[in-house]
């Protein structure tokens, strides 16, 4: 038994698209009466699915990377080729699981309808080779920073000695920026000390304490405050639980920084950048998987400065759902959350995160007229892909306006990966446990 991108393939598992099946159909096919199967030019690795491979695959499926096996050369795709044309053709890589038409996000991973296209007459065709002179040269992967060498590097504290074999449980590093002065930050860059075992790092960011308002300051005088969260979603106020490599999840502040499967770098854009308050603490959140030889990771967090104060101030927050408890056996268990506005901002990327009983998301922006809209549909949420769903093009939310959560749990024994359906789930930072949390990106005016 093997896995593949973290699903298990065996011999019983039936593949709906197979090299001998599909060359069998190309035979039958060669035979019929009527025009030639040659009168098209079929596609061939070298010169049309190569470049679509190496564009959309390579970066996890390579030696060193996540993926299972490599797919930069032709043997690497010919020995795997079953499994590479049934995860392509039923959607299920590269990873994607948003529904929304090509275009509404800029980090979009999936093939287009044409390339899936190609790659299915290519299998059709019995996968071709064709000629090595149109082979493109295979892509280069840097072991270090890919945008650029970062103005400020904060890394883990200590090195995580990452097994052989087995399942390891999140591990939670904490460890301060020293940053003396607050930071405009332009982009945020994970590099892995051991890529091959990091699946994927959430980095949050906890500033200290700001300075309790003045005495005399009416609260009439105060402003309003610009995030309005519903009381009724929030997390209990709890002591702190475990180490200090295991904070609660309500003291780990703001998520800024992710790397996942085809996910690394955050580049804000042009006009905004993120604010990194003096004094900031940085969790970083360690999902590790084995690899079949002993590694050592520690990973760090670069920072670009922006070159100057923004015209607008990117922030990172998020709003939650802390006070559930998804009982036993439930199947299709909904919890909601929301945040309002009582000013205008522009939402860039909103960041879905439940564990192993989450399987669907809905987010819908309330408008003060009455009207709303569906402005981000996961109906297969998957824990193992860790995305930040970033808009092509920013989403205006006007004043008054809310954001809507509903995320569906699946309590039962139906769910594969289900740790235990005979008990009752609460909110935990464990994978046992569950969350309902939500991290936006957005940017409203400096203040």
């Amino acid at each position: 038994m093997r896995t593949f991108a973290g699903r298990r393939l065996g011999s019983s598992r039936v593949l709906p698209l197979t090299v001998v099946a599909l060359s069998a159909a190309m035979l039958v096919a060669a035979g019929q009466s009527g025009p030639s199967v040659a009168a098209t030019a079929a596609p061939t690795f070298a010169k049309d699915v190569a470049p679509i491979l190496y564009a959309s695959c390579s970066s996890c499926h390579r030696p060193g990377g996540l993926g299972p096996f490599s797919l930069l050369t032709y043997e690497d795709v010919k020995e795997n080729a079953a499994e590479v044309l049934d995860a392509i053709a039923t959607g299920y890589m590269p990873p994607w699981h948003a529904e929304a038409p090509h275009g509404t996000f800029s980090n979009d991973r999936r093939l287009s309808d044409a390339e899936k296209k190609v790659i299915a007459e290519w299998g059709n065709a019995g996968i071709p080779l064709g000629d090595t002179k149109d082979l493109p040269p295979a892509p280069k992967f840097s072991d270090s920073w890919t945008a650029g060498t970062p103005d400020a590097i904060v890394s883990m504290p200590k090195e995580f000695h990452v097994p052989a074999k087995g399942t390891v449980e999140y591990q939670y590093f904490q460890v301060p920026t020293n940053f003396t002065e607050d930071k405009w930050i332009q982009a945020i860059e994970i590099l892995p000390g051991a890529r091959e075992a990091v699946h994927h790092v959430l980095v949050y960011a906890a500033a200290p304490e700001q300075a309790a308002a003045p005495a005399q300051q009416t609260a009439a005088a105060r402003p309003a405050p610009l995030f309005i969260r519903n009381p009724d979603h929030a997390i209990p106020d709890s002591p702190a639980r475990g180490t200090v490599e295991n904070p609660p999840p309500n003291r780990m502040g703001a998520l800024v920084g992710t790397t996942a499967p085809g996910t690394n770098v955050l580049q804000f854009a042009e006009g905004t950048a993120l604010r990194i308050r003096a004094g900031t603490v940085l969790t970083f959140q360690m999902h590790y998987t084995a690899k079949g030889h002993a590694m050592t990771d520690r990973t760090s967090v670069g920072f670009v400065f922006a070159k100057s104060p923004p015209k607008e101030e990117m922030r990172a927050i998020d709003f939650h759902n802390g006070g559930f408890t998804i009982p036993a056996g439930a199947k299709d268990y909904m919890v909601p959350s929301e945040l309002g506005f009582s000013s205008g901002v522009k939402v860039y990327g909103i960041f879905p995160h439940t564990h192993l009983r989450g399987v669907r998301w809905e987010y819908r922006l309330e408008k003060p007229d009455g009207t709303s809209e569906v402005i981000l549909d996961i109906p297969n949420y998957d824990f193992n892909w860790q995305t930040y769903y970033m808009f092509a093009k920013p989403l205006d939310v006007p004043a008054g306006a809310r954001i809507t959560a509903k995320a569906w749990y699946n309590n039962s024994a139906s769910n594969g990966s289900n740790p235990d359906p005979s008990i009752p789930v609460k909110w935990g930072e464990q994978t046992w446990e569950e969350m309902q949390y939500t991290g936006l990106l957005l940017s409203i005016n400096p203040r």
